[in-house]
C-alpha cells in the first residue's frame, strides 16, 4: 500500500472510532443502569483516543485525518432513537443496538488487518482490533445478563 491508500484506511478506521464514540454515548445517555452507563461511557473515551492515535498517524503520513463519523451511523443513530421511542428504551434493546455498532466495528477492523501495511501501523491497528472484539463482547455479556434478568423476572 501506497501512503494514500494507508491514509484512507486510516480515515476509515477513524470514523470507525467516531461512530464507536458517538454510539457509547447514545447508548449511556438511555441507559438506566449506573454501573452500565459508566461502562458505556468509559467505551466512549476508549474509542475517542483511538481515533486520536488513528489521526496522529494520518498527520504523520501528511495526510488530512477524518475528524467525524460516518453518515451511516448517523442514521443508525437516528433509527435506534425512532425504534426506542416506540418500543421502550429498555436496556436490552439499548445494549443490542450497541452490540450491533460493535459488530460493524470488528469487521471494520478485521477489514483493514486483511491489508499489507507497515508493521509499526499493523501493531496499532490490531490492539484496536482487540480492543474493538473486547468492546463487543463485554456489551453482549451485558445484554445477556439483562436478557436472563428479565426472562427470571417473568
Amino acid at each position: 500500500m501506497d501512503d494514500d491508500d494507508i491514509i484512507a484506511m486510516l480515515n476509515d478506521l477513524i470514523e470507525t472510532c467516531k461512530d464507536g464514540e458517538q454510539g457509547f454515548q447514545v447508548c449511556a445517555e438511555d441507559i438506566s443502569d449506573p454501573d452500565m452507563k459508566a461502562f458505556l461511557l468509559d467505551r466512549a473515551r476508549t474509542c475517542a483516543q483511538a481515533a486520536i492515535e488513528l489521526q496522529e498517524h494520518v498527520v504523520g503520513l501528511g495526510g488530512e485525518p477524518e475528524t467525524s463519523g460516518s453518515v451511516a451511523a448517523g442514521l443508525h443513530r437516528r433509527w435506534v432513537d425512532i425504534k426506542s421511542a416506540v418500543t421502550g428504551k429498555d436496556d436490552e434493546t439499548i445494549l443490542d443496538e450497541c452490540e450491533r455498532g460493535e459488530d460493524v466495528a470488528v469487521k471494520s477492523y478485521r477489514g483493514a488487518l486483511e491489508k499489507d501495511f507497515p508493521l509499526a501501523l499493523r501493531s496499532m491497528v490490531e490492539k484496536q482490533y482487540k480492543g474493538a472484539v473486547r468492546n463487543h463482547d463485554q456489551v453482549k455479556a451485558l445484554r445477556d445478563r439483562v436478557r436472563t434478568a428479565k426472562n427470571i423476572a417473568r
